[in-house]
């Protein structure tokens, strides 16, 4: 680590150095301050000094901290304007804690950084997503559903089951990424970045069909919030109203939901409309085909038998993102291998293979 060349690359590193991005490279590695120094051998007051850019690392520091954390020093330098990852959509704050959820959104920043460079190499899809505002203090008004049915008449243009909304998602000029396994407690979650929405998955969730309603759940988002406060219980609720909506419309489903809990026919129900049976069972709800009582026993009946966590039938493939990894594939045809382009983007080839694995 301390040889002449690194060395010398810290100091150039160190000329243009980002304090910035010193703090994105820590919570890229879920890392809290103490932890760092500790590897460094240094203070926590340091490193919060070189963050603040109060203070610079010097030379060896620099090199200390790249090793520590697992990048080059060239990370450290600054020149790309920093991406807000400020409005992220996690679906609930309670349940992971600031480093994870800090560390999820590292990784969908370091992500923008390679979009930005494959951009420079491959045309990609206009954005173009409807925009339809509901006020995040609307409890049980139409928003949710009105918006749904404005993105199908914009997204699907026509009724029935959409196919695939991942696809969908990346026509529209939607980064969708499956985070790394070191996020797996994160919830699916999205940000309104500029030039680019992203939606980013867990990558714990192997279930075909909650990974489809968590897809809508992000597009609802995106199509309604652009100015609600990121987290709140209202805010959550209007995107599950939109997703059942996107995915179940009333005016094509409500005659074919059971009132009961038909179990036959709600499995039927569920591989054509590609959602669970809890989600037909709540939009049975909803819609008032279905009674209090007799949604709560059918959830009772889900809960006891284990299908809460596993429903009955045949397992599907997940529908994958593809399209940053047609992207990459075609700058290596015009001779921009991964090496390279990790390169260009200042991001390991380690965390490129991780977010834009090989097919």
């Amino acid at each position: 680590m301390n040889d002449d060349r690194t060395v010398r690359r810290a100091a150039e590193a160190l000329l243009l150095f980002d304090c910035e991005r010193l703090t994105l490279a820590r919570r890229l590695r879920g890392l809290r301050k103490n932890q760092l120094a500790q590897s460094v051998g240094t203070t926590p007051k340091a490193i919060g000094q070189f963050e603040a850019g109060v203070q610079r690392p010097a030379e060896t520091m620099l090199a200390k901290l790249a090793f520590a954390l697992g990048v080059p020093v060239e990370f450290f330098q600054g020149g790309r304007s920093p991406v807000s990852m400020d409005g992220a959509h996690f679906r609930s704050l309670r349940s992971t804690s600031q480093i994870e959820r800090d560390q999820a959104l590292a990784y969908g920043r370091i992500a923008t950084d390679v979009v930005a460079a494959l951009e420079d190499l491959v045309d990609f899809p206009a954005v173009d997503l409807p925009e339809y505002s509901v006020p995040p203090e609307e409890i049980a008004g139409s928003g949710p559903v009105e918006a749904a049915r404005l993105a199908r008449k914009a997204l699907v243009g026509r009724p029935g089951p959409v196919a695939h909304v991942v696809r969908l998602l990346e026509a529209r000029g939607v980064i969708v990424l499956v985070l790394p396994a070191a996020t797996r407690r994160v919830d699916a979650f999205s940000v309104g970045v500029h030039p680019r929405p992203m939606v980013l998955f867990n990558p714990a969730k192997g279930d075909y069909w909650r990974n489809r309603f968590d897809a809508a759940h992000e597009l609802g988002h995106l199509v309604m919030h652009a100015d609600a406060e990121p987290g709140e219980k209202i805010v959550e609720d209007q995107a599950h109203r939109f997703a059942a909506e996107f995915l179940m419309p009333e005016a094509d489903i409500a005659g074919e939901l059971p009132s009961t809990a038909d179990w036959d026919r709600l499995s039927a129900l569920k591989g054509v409309w590609g959602v669970s049976m809890a989600a037909l069972l709540y939009r049975a709800r909803t819609l008032k085909i279905m009674d209090e009582g007799v949604y709560r026993a059918a959830m009772g009946t889900l809960s006891a038998r284990g299908w809460r966590r596993q429903e009955p039938g045949p397992a599907r493939a997940l529908e994958q993102p593809t399209m940053l990894i047609k992207a990459v594939e075609l700058a290596g045809m015009a001779g921009i291998g991964r090496d390279l382009l990790a390169e260009r983007a200042r991001v390991t080839r380690a965390d490129l293979d991780l977010l834009v694995p090989r097919r």
